[in-house]
């Protein structure tokens, strides 16, 4: 089983829709897929129809993947499940800080699932905290949209010296251009100047597009409602990247 962390220390970058549409890419494919919604905003639930639980269980996360099972939700899509957010996911910090070891917590607990799913995709809050730092850690590839501008750029050089100063390892981290508008001078050059920064980015890009907020109203990824628009066809492209740099990595 492999593990997907798709992150962000900043919000607004298109951090769930990818989430959501690389979740149905692998289920697509054939992999036996779980998305777990670790944003107590619970977006990637949403998109997917599915209520969160009703009772506050972030107690219970980080303790046996027993207490995840209860919790899992069978999408409208074949080989799609998800674990949807609440509320309550806003304390995971302090929850984790009460924990031996907290930072290997969510590790051992996604073990459990080694038997019944091919990939977990992990939906992330933006922030740098416990639970970030125990989601690099579970996690194989950390999957990092960049939207092309000079913040983005800072939050992106923020977050390698973040791996670089805590010894996690580097060539976890997989960015690649979100929300890119093609006529924008600055957004050419600062994938330019990035591209050649860092090497580790992606080939593919994801537009901003209309269809893409639109999976706010379709509640579903864009596929359902925009088979045949561009960004579709981004989002089949960059689940083909992701999974061949996945397999590269081992």
């Amino acid at each position: 089983m492999k593990v997907i962390a798709c992150y962000s220390m900043k919000g607004g970058v298109g951090k769930t829709a990818t989430a959501v549409n690389l979740a149905y890419w692998a289920a697509k494919s054939g992999l036996k897929t779980l998305l777990i919604d670790l944003d107590p905003q619970g977006a990637s639930s949403f998109y997917f129809r599915i209520k969160p639980s009703s009772k506050k269980w972030a107690k219970r996360f980080f303790n046996a993947y027993e207490n995840l099972v209860k919790h899992i939700k069978a999408s409208d899509f074949e080989n799609l499940d998800i674990i949807p957010a609440h509320l309550s996911f806003r304390n995971f910090d302090t929850l984790l800080a009460g924990f031996k070891k907290r930072k290997n917590r969510l590790k051992r607990v996604l073990k459990g699932f080694n038997k019944e799913y091919d990939l977990v995709i992990l939906d992330c809050p933006p922030s740098i905290s416990y639970l970030s730092e125990s989601i690099f850690i579970a996690s194989n590839l950390v999957l990092v949209p960049v939207i092309p501008t000079p913040l983005s750029e800072r939050t992106f050089e923020q977050l390698m010296a973040f791996f670089e100063e805590n010894d996690y390892p580097q060539n976890k981290i997989v960015p690649f251009f979100s929300m890119v508008q093609g006529q924008k001078s600055l957004h050419k050059a600062t994938m330019e100047a990035m591209s050649a920064r860092y090497k580790m980015f992606l080939n593919t890009t994801i537009p901003y597009s209309s269809d893409i907020e639109k999976m706010g109203v379709h509640k579903a990824p864009v596929d359902v409602f925009a088979k045949s628009q561009q960004a579709n066809y981004a989002y089949i492209k960059l689940w083909k990247e992701v999974s061949e740099t996945e397999r590269k990595c081992g």
